[in-house]
Formats: C-alpha cells, structure tokens, sequence
C-alpha cells in the first residue's frame, strides 16, 4: 500500500474488505431464515436424471458455526493485522520485521561456522576446502545470476575467471566491490570525437590496440581523435582501474567485439552496475565469497 499516491486507494481496499467479511454474514443470516416450502415427503420437488430428488434438509449446525467462526477470525485478524488499506493493525506486525528477525536468527546460528575463518588471510582462506565449499554456496545464491554458475560471465557481466579487472584485481579491490558495489558509466562521446565517421575510424584504431582485424587505414586516421578517450583509457588504451574503465589492448569485450558494437559505445555511453552487497552479506560472508572470487582467477596461488 505504500505506493498508493492517495488515501483513496487506501479506502477503497478497506471498504471491499470490511464488505466482504459483512456481505458473507448476511448471506448466513438471510439463508438460515429462509424457508423452503417442502413436499409432504419433505423434498423440494426438484427430480434429476429421473429418479435424483433433492431433499430438503437443513444445512448441518456444526457447519453452520464453522462459518460464523471463520467470519470472527476474519475479522480478529483484519483487527490485529494489516489488511484495511494502510492500516497497520494492532499487532504492529509487518514483513520486514519478520525478514530482519529471521536474517538475524540465521546469522547468529552461522557465527561459530564463520568464526575459525576470521583470522584468516584471502590467500588462506581460498586454498581452504570448507572456506571455499561455503563460497561456493554464497557465490552461486547472489553472484551466478549475473556472472553465471561457472563465473565466466557473458555480454555485460565480466569474466571472473581471467585476469581482466575493470577495479583491480587484489583481494582488497575485491572485498570493496563486493561490499560496496560499482557503477562503471562510459558518457556517450561522439560529440567528443567528431564526426560518424571519426567515430567509425576510432572504433578501427580501438580494434588494432588488441590485435584484433580492423582497417588500417581508419586506424590510423582515427589514432589522433583517440585523444578524446585517452582521459579514461588512457594514451596506451591500457585502461585505469581507479576509474573501472577497461584495457583496451587485452582483446577482451565486455559489451560485444567489432566496428559496430564499439560504435554504438562511443555513440550512446553505457552504465553498468554491480550491486552492493553489504546490506545481505555479512562482513565474514563478504571475506569468505572474497577469497572464492580471488581463488577463481588465482588458482595457482590458491594450490600452494
């Protein structure tokens, strides 16, 4: 109900309520009063299928009161609870505080698992079996959506198996953009670079940093309008790490590889977000899914 922008809305869900729990009382009332004219063999007179005849006989007591029972409890609980528009009931009771209560209950009882690990540095924890097992777990509940089960990432969702890192590789790089999240955004720069064709001659001079088949000739004419990205990339295309723009040397493309995909980057920007996670995780899950993340693409390290 808190998106509601009117009381109106709020009224109106409780008066659909409170009419209905009252409309299925007066159904009881006036159909326990009716009377229903019956045959001296006390049927209704309705025949079916030749020999089915309906009788007519009261609708059982104990059935009745369940439904006068169930209309009581209706109304305790619309009383206690919230269910009449903003109303929040007498009980204060709402989902967010039985999330907490339950999030909480469930940290309290991981405590002593997550304890033995608190002592523990990244490189130890990621050569350590249960550490690893449990990151895992967290890794494939709250990153595998994005990045896939196997960390290997696809177009927009980088790669965390391989040694490319938009903010650093190391294990305090990590722990941050888990803790805290990132927003990586490239402005659109076409206004920046000139022309659609100084446009299409960068992504050319783009492509011949990492190798990648490109045309010589608008490499190089759009090598002196890379000057515009050079800020963020850098003059070498090497990228920078403060700023989590990428190394565009590598041959590694997160949104998509050729002239066209790189075009449409330099013409309308891109915003990517890596949600933070502090607000789920706790501070021993964050240091535990840490080392499993730095593990991924330090295995060697991990082994000794």
């Amino acid at each position: 109900m808190s998106d509601f922008t009117s009381n109106f809305w709020s009224l109106y869900v409780a008066a659909i309520t409170i009419a209905g729990v009252v409309g299925c009382g007066l159904l009881l009332w006036l159909t326990s009063r009716k009377k229903i004219e019956s045959a001296a063999d006390n049927t209704t007179g309705h025949v079916w299928d030749e020999d089915l005849t309906e009788m007519n006989n009261p609708m059982p007591r104990w059935w009745m009161w369940l439904f006068v029972l169930t209309l009581v409890f209706g109304a305790g609980y619309l009383i206690a609870y919230p269910g009449l528009g903003t109303y929040k009931g007498q009980l204060g009771w709402t989902q967010l505080d039985e999330y907490r209560a339950e999030v909480n209950k469930a940290q309290t009882e991981l405590e002593p698992i997550y304890a033995r690990f608190a002592s523990m540095k990244t490189e130890e924890l990621a050569g350590d079996p249960a550490a690893m097992a449990i990151g895992d777990r967290l890794f494939m509940n709250n990153c595998a959506q994005c990045h896939g089960s196997d960390a290997r990432g696809s177009k927009g969702f980088p790669n965390l198996t391989d040694s490319d890192w938009l903010h650093g590789g190391t294990a305090d790089n990590i722990h941050q953009t888990i803790k805290d999240g990132r927003v990586g955004v490239m402005p659109p720069m076409a206004a920046a670079v000139g022309s659609s064709e100084d446009v299409r001659n960068v992504a050319h001079y783009v492509l011949s940093l990492s190798g990648s088949p490109h045309d010589s000739l608008k490499a190089s004419l759009g090598k002196s309008k890379f000057m515009a990205c050079a800020a963020c990339h850098g003059m070498d295309g090497k990228g920078n790490t403060a700023l989590g723009a990428p190394n565009l040397t590598d041959d590694i493309w997160l949104h998509g590889w050729g002239e066209a995909a790189i075009v449409n980057i330099i013409n309308n920007g891109k915003t990517n977000e890596m949600p933070a996670q502090k607000d789920k995780l706790t501070d021993a899950q964050i240091n535990v899914l840490t080392a499993y993340v730095w593990g991924l693409s330090n295995k060697a390290a991990a082994a000794r």
